[in-house]
Order: structure tokens, then sequence, then C-alpha cells
């Protein structure tokens, strides 16, 4: 039997495909405009990625497919920051419509933050009600859904928005949990500490060697692809005064932690005015990590501390937070390009229950037609 073949977008590095891939579908065409995640997909995905702008390909060269994916740059619609409605990446979404109507997909997914619901064209309408109306004009039907990755199995409370639209008159809402934050009648978020805790040290080459074994199934499903020494296990760069931070920041702890006698006027200063519970944050053990961001590099942007050792997490503990697993390899012509692939993706433990849960409806459309 053929596999479904799928269509994706703004692909970055390939956590959405690669979910996919893994749920037993067929990625036949990607495209990204960053050109080392385009290499980085070609190094762990296929060669079916052509890099460049989605707007100057011709929307003949794409091929028809029964699933189409991707999450447009949200970076516009984001919750942090302003909102700008001229900003040409918001304007990327209605590039995604336009490849809708040649590629014609049964199903189609689009991720994208939650700032999208709020966020209003210069109008004063809003984006996401204009969106809708443009899918359901072109025949799908269509629902918007909140989803948190920590419900379905990655380390992470990452919530973000997916826009799922059908032509085949079902109604297609979200895949059901797989975990819950209580444990009561799903198992437990899985922990930072499960998520990282069989990783040995970090050192200045990134490469290591597993010294532990498995200790839960999170774990186990990371390395089970995983053939020789692991790469990537390098910490950022951290100041001498970055350190001095850290040692201050118990586990769950942030900012309010570090004494006023060490605290920088940055520190001093969200005391005073209130700052976002994830600034100079330490990642809980018992926990999952909150959003990880393309800046996981930096002590002062996002909850990037180890739970237990005094350093920002590695760019491997960064992929193992996003579900990628160990044998995936990132390439990048630069430091900051690493951050940018990795904060940036899909994790793939997310997209493949949304595959999973998409099969059944496919399945059943080939059967009528």
């Amino acid at each position: 039997m053929s596999k479904t073949k799928v269509v994706s977008l703004f692909s970055g590095c390939g956590g959405l495909d690669l979910g996919f891939i893994h749920a037993g579908y067929d990625v036949i065409w990607a495209n990204d405009f960053l050109k080392d995640a385009c290499e980085t997909y070609k190094r762990n995905l296929g060669d079916h990625i052509v890099h460049g702008d989605i707007n100057t390909i011709k929307v003949e060269d794409i091929p028809q497919a029964d699933v189409l994916v991707g999450g447009p740059p949200c970076q516009s619609f984001s919750l942090v920051g302003k909102r700008d409605p001229n900003d040409e990446r918001s304007n990327l979404v209605w590039s995604y419509l336009n490849v809708l109507k040649h590629v014609h997909p049964k199903i189609f997914l689009l991720e994208n933050v939650t700032g999208i619901l709020s966020a209003k064209n210069p109008d004063g309408t809003r984006v996401i009600d204009n969106l809708i109306a443009a899918f359901e004009e072109l025949g799908y039907k269509t629902s918007v859904n909140k989803l948190n990755a920590a419900d379905y199995g990655v380390p992470q409370r990452r919530q973000r928005v997916f826009i799922v639209g059908n032509r085949i008159g079902k109604t297609i809402d979200k895949p059901s949990p797989t975990n819950s934050e209580d444990g009561n009648e799903l198992p437990r978020w899985v922990s930072a500490y499960e998520a990282l805790s069989d990783l040995p040290e970090t050192n200045e080459t990134g490469v290591f060697n597993y010294i532990k074994d498995t200790d839960n199934d999170y774990q186990r499903l990371m390395r089970k692809a995983a053939d020789g020494p692991g790469t990537l296990h390098i910490t950022p760069y951290a100041s001498a005064k970055d350190n001095e931070l850290i040692r201050h920041i118990p586990p769950g702890g942030n900012y309010v932690n570090v004494p006023d006698a060490v605290a920088t006027q940055r520190i001093l200063n969200f005391k005073k005015t209130g700052g976002r519970t994830t600034t100079y944050g330490r990642l809980s053990e018992d926990k999952p990590s909150y959003t990880l961001n393309t800046h996981f590099n930096r002590l002062n942007v996002g909850c990037n501390i180890h739970y237990r050792t005094d350093r920002l997490i590695s760019l491997r503990e960064g992929l193992r937070i996003q579900s990628f697993p160990d044998d995936f390899q990132v390439y990048s012509s630069n430091k900051r390009n690493y951050y940018v692939q990795i904060g940036n993706a899909v994790p793939p433990l997310l997209g493949q229950a949304w595959a999973a849960y998409f099969k059944p409806f496919l399945k059943a459309k080939k059967q009528t037609t």
C-alpha cells in the first residue's frame, strides 16, 4: 500500500515532518528560507527540501499531496513584544493559503503561536477570522485548536495553535492527549529530569558516550536509533557574572531568587516592575521545561539553566526537550542558527500525534473514493 503523501511549507529543520515520517507518511516536498535549516533537513530527512522564498517558487512546481503541513514564521504574532501588522513574516500566512489552493490536499495543518488568536489586521479585523473565512471559501471545514506539547509526551510546556482543515466532510479537531499534569488518568507529564538525566556532563567538543543506562520510556525513545557517540552536547558561553547569578538560582527559580547584592541592574528592575516567570529561569527536576525559544543560549531570555548543574543547557539537551532523537544532527554555519533551528521547531512527538490522528480520516476517504 502506498504511503500518504505530504507537502511541507516553512519546514525549518524538520521537526513536524519528522513526526509525520515516524508515523509512516511520505513527505515528498518541503521548503524553507533558511539555508542552514535546509541542510539540516537534508542530512536527517532527505533531499526533497527546496531552499528559497516560497513567494518566488512557482506553485506549479509543488506536487499534489494528501496532506499539507507547515508553520509560517510567527514572530509578528508573538505575545512577546509589539505586533507589527505590516511585518512580512505575518503575510507569509497568506502564502500558505496560495499553496493550499494548488496542492488541494484532503487535510491541512497550520501551526502558529497563540498570539495569532488575538492578532489583528490594519483594518482592525482579526487575522484568525479572515483565515478561517478564506479556508472555508476553498471548501475546507476548519477547526482552531490550542495544544500544549506536554500533553503529548514532550518534556516542554509549549503551547501552540493548530488550524486544521479538511475537505472530506468530517469533524477533525485534535488528537487525544497521551499525558497529563496530574497523572491521574494518563501518565504524568515527562519531566526535565526524565528527559535529560541519562546524559553525561558536557564538554568542549560536544561528543559524548552514554555512561548511564536508560531508566524511563522517554530516554529509551530518544536513544532508540542512536549508534555510536552522541554529539552537540556542548554548553553555550556564559560570562563570569552569568555563572555567579546561576549559582544563586535554585531549581524552579528565577530572577527573584538572586540576592540584590549580586543582582545586575536589569534584575533589580525586574524585581521592581515584574518580569516573566521564565526570566533567568532554572528548570525544575519534576516538571517539563517551559517553552524552549531561539535564545536558549542566553541566561536572561527564558528558562535555560540546567536543573542540577550550574550551567545553561546544551544543544543536545535542547533537542531532547524538543523531542528530537539523539541521532538527529543539526548543521549550522554559525552559532546563532543552531538555536534558531532548534527553538523554532515543532516537536516531532507533537507532529507524530497529529499524523496518527489523521490516519483514520484519510483511510476512510480512500475507501469511499
